[in-house]
């Protein structure tokens, strides 16, 4: 049973959600009898900072926050024997779907933070960045910038809403991609490396990604009209999209994106640089309670 914890939140996540979210959770980790220490984080490189300093005195790290403060904290624990809670508290909370833990009932959820196994998992590396969930590059990543900027609910169908927004003004991207070493050029509307099966929001973008395989799952969608693209944004809340002309998905170790034209690209729901970017999968690199 683990005893030592120590949680970095992210004070703006959900909206300043976040920290009412921990303050009931801590208090049910201390009624179980564990000792808990509450760290707010500045920013990401800080939150690695904090988990990273955490998990050199041999404490268990919980990361309260979205799925880019899950993948900063991680990137403090990357490599070393540490062990990673997920407190889901941002507007996706996507990389939560793939660790199911009772986060309803905040006792119910110590008691499985303190008991509950935690296995290896892997991550992606993003240029430097640590990823857990996905890297996309395209429609997506342009809705994720607009679901930033725009005033829309702090909930997941924000990123669906602000996918409609976007799509009226997109136009297609030409990506060169090398594929595990093996050069192609697509012509389409993104490109998604994943680690985790969802995305946006809960979208089942890549249906048959595990955590632990050793592998990534490269997402294609294709050319196509917007009329056809609606149906696919649809079908991906159920990962039914994988099946539609247009659309590939394949497990892959590295991959190497470029574009034709400055295109967004984001990680884990936060901004990267424009590629090129290289994701490359380490495989059992963190360990995740729970997974």
């Amino acid at each position: 049973m683990r005893e030592t914890f120590t949680a970095v939140v992210n004070p703006a996540a959900g909206a300043g959600t976040a920290a009412a979210t921990m303050i009931a959770l801590a208090r049910a980790l201390r009624d179980s009898g564990a000792r808990v220490r509450v760290a707010y984080s500045r920013g990401l490189e800080h939150a690695t900072e904090l988990a990273a300093a955490a998990a050199g005195q041999g404490e268990t790290v919980l990361a309260a926050g979205g799925d880019g403060m899950a993948g900063a904290v991680a990137a403090g624990l990357a490599g070393t024997r540490a062990e990673l809670g997920v407190v889901p508290a941002g507007r996706g909370n996507d990389l939560a779907r793939a660790v199911p833990l009772p986060r309803e009932d905040p006792a119910a959820f110590a008691a499985a933070l303190r008991e509950r196994v935690s296995r290896p998992v892997d991550v992606a590396m993003a240029g430097d960045r640590v990823v857990l969930g996905s890297v996309c590059a395209g429609l997506d990543a342009a809705a994720n910038a607009a679901a930033n900027r725009w005033r829309l609910p702090r909930r997941p169908i924000a990123y669906q809403i602000a996918a409609a927004g976007v799509l009226a003004r997109w136009r297609p991207v030409t990506y060169d991609l090398t594929v595990d070493g093996a050069p192609q050029r697509l012509r389409g509307n993104t490109v998604v490396v994943a680690n985790c099966a969802w995305y946006g929001g809960a979208l089942r973008v890549a249906p048959a990604a595990r955590l632990d395989d050793g592998l990534l799952d490269l997402v294609t969608i294709g050319e196509m009209s917007r009329r056809r693209l609606v149906p696919v944004l649809r079908a991906m809340r159920r990962g039914e999209h994988v099946t539609m002309p247009g659309i590939e998905c394949r497990p892959v170790r590295e991959v190497t994106i470029a574009t034709d034209r400055p295109t967004p690209f984001y990680a884990d729901g936060e901004p990267l640089p424009s590629g090129p970017l290289t994701v490359r999968v380490h495989p059992g690199a963190l360990r995740l309670i729970g997974a």
